[in-house]
């Protein structure tokens, strides 16, 4: 039994918090005011004025009274049409964060380890460990590809019931092949994790494993948010698509009603306006592809990039100073440079094309 905590007079406290946590911080990015945000991947453009009209009428018919879809039959009916799987494969939650909370609180805990591949998304330990999973490392190769060697190495030692790949890579931006994603399924002993955040800016989606119920389909999970592509960063709604086994587990340890009937209509009324989100990446790959041509001209190392961001490392001038410099000109990107892996990194995300010229218009003011 955990001691409770008492004051000099011997009084009751509160509880000590659980040990394993003592030593965490929560997730986080700089928030200030700037005029040019670029650190937090999210779309520089909103949703559609039509969804807005939609979802302002949609609002006026809940009965707010009442407790929301426990099934979320629409949403899922209609993220199963548009992936072309059946309803019972997809599992909806507050954003994707949650969807892998889900995940390891089924499929982890104490005694249960999971695996992933750094540098990578970050909260994919930090969720681990405050489920109680342990959590194993490799680490990947120096341009950031997988290091299929190490990937074999990890998942023998450690027979992972979670193995995490984030494609696009979040934060060093690039997409895993499929003949790489194929070879990590065949080697993980369990469940696949794929976190496709920024699965539309990507040339294949390992949803294509799924739909061709090929060897290990049945092991894979992919992971999507409305967060990016969507516009919807402020609505927090990702999903799962898998197994309707993996579903059904995750349902399991879901709090009752706990994707509440707003969110829901917000969701199903995005998935009307699928060319206008195509459109939306369309200009932003674009944009993706004008930053690189101008970074190239620049002292400072870049990676390729199938997501709404690039990584670069400054090569001439501490990256804090670069970023300090980028702030004063009120342009906020991420500073990753003591992130393990990578030393002396920012990483920008892919905004407006204004924005984008006072990104690189200040870049090169405090490089050159």
């Amino acid at each position: 039994m955990a001691p409770v905590d008492r004051d000099a007079d011997g009084r009751r406290g509160l509880p000590p918090v659980r040990p394993d946590l003592v030593a965490l911080t929560g997730y986080h990015s700089a928030q200030v005011e700037v005029e040019v945000r670029l650190n937090t991947n999210e779309s520089p453009l909103p949703p559609p004025p039509e969804w807005y009209e939609a979802l302002l009428a949609g609002l006026g018919a809940i009965e707010f009274n009442r407790y929301p879809d426990r099934e979320v039959t629409e949403l899922r009916s209609a993220l199963a049409d548009l992936h072309d799987v059946r309803p019972e494969q997809v599992f909806c939650a507050n954003g994707s964060n949650e969807v892998l909370q889900s995940l390891l609180l089924a499929y982890g805990g104490p005694a249960r380890t999971a695996a992933l591949f750094e540098p990578t998304y970050t909260l994919h330990r930090h969720i681990a460990r405050v489920t109680g999973t342990e959590v194993v490392a490799g680490a990947r190769a120096a341009d950031f590809a997988l290091d299929l060697v190490e990937v074999a190495r990890v998942l023998s030692a450690a027979d992972p019931v979670i193995t995490f790949l984030c494609s696009p890579n979040n934060p060093t931006g690039r997409a895993d092949p499929i003949a790489d994603v194929e070879a990590v399924l065949a080697m993980a002993p369990s469940l696949l994790v794929v976190d496709e955040a920024y699965g539309q800016f990507a040339p294949w989606s390992s949803l294509e494993i799924l739909s061709g119920r090929g060897p290990g389909a049945e092991r894979t999970a992919v992971v999507r948010t409305f967060s990016k592509t969507w516009s919807m960063a402020g609505a927090r709604l990702g999903y799962l698509v898998a197994d309707p086994e993996v579903v059904r587990a995750c349902e399991m340890v879901a709090l009752p009603y706990h994707l509440d009937a707003a969110k829901q209509l917000a969701g199903c009324l995005a998935l009307r306006f699928v060319d206008a989100m195509e459109a939306r990446v369309a200009m932003l790959t674009e944009e993706r592809g004008r930053i690189a041509a101008s970074l190239a001209g620049l002292p400072v190392e870049t990676w390729p990039s199938d997501a709404n961001f690039i990584l670069f490392r400054p090569l001439q001038k501490e990256a804090r100073d670069v970023w300090t410099d980028l702030l004063e000109a009120s342009v906020l990107v991420r500073d990753c440079s003591q992130w393990p892996g990578l030393t002396g990194c920012l990483r920008v995300t892919v905004g407006l094309p204004g924005e984008n010229d006072r990104f690189l218009a200040a870049l090169s003011e405090s490089l050159i």
